[in-house]
């Protein structure tokens, strides 16, 4: 793939995590349940051994997905910060499985492959 087509996949997944993340933030707020099946995913199972329901960590996806669709601007925007972000949401996301895992996997080895060290995929041409 060349580098403008991975940007487009890194800018995509982006707003697509984010989209996806702030959308099951605000359903559980409004609805006290996520987005798809009635129980969420194993990564509420931590949560629950922990003592804290899973049902109240909306905010958090609110955040989470705010923050992955500002990453998705900064990657259009050629911030150069923009591949950093995108590294630690791939890291701090990959436990949203299996959604945000298989989304984060694939922007963090794009990412990391890129060889642009702080620069969004392709921030020159």
């Amino acid at each position: 793939m060349r580098r403008r087509e991975l940007k487009a996949v890194v800018t995509f997944l982006s707003f697509l995590n984010g989209g996806y993340m702030f959308a099951d933030g605000i359903f559980v707020e409004i609805y006290g349940k996520y987005l798809g099946p009635e129980k969420p995913g194993p990564w509420s199972l931590i949560f629950a051994a922990l003592g804290i329901d899973p049902a109240r960590l909306g905010p958090v996806f609110i955040v989470f997905g705010l923050v992955w669709l500002a990453a998705g601007v900064a990657f259009i925007t050629k911030r150069l910060w923009a591949t950093r972000l995108g590294i630690v949401l791939s890291v701090l996301t990959a436990w949203y499985f299996p959604f945000g895992t298989l989304t984060s996997a694939i922007v963090f080895t794009i990412l990391l492959g890129s060889g642009q060290g702080s620069e969004a995929p392709d921030a020159h041409g």
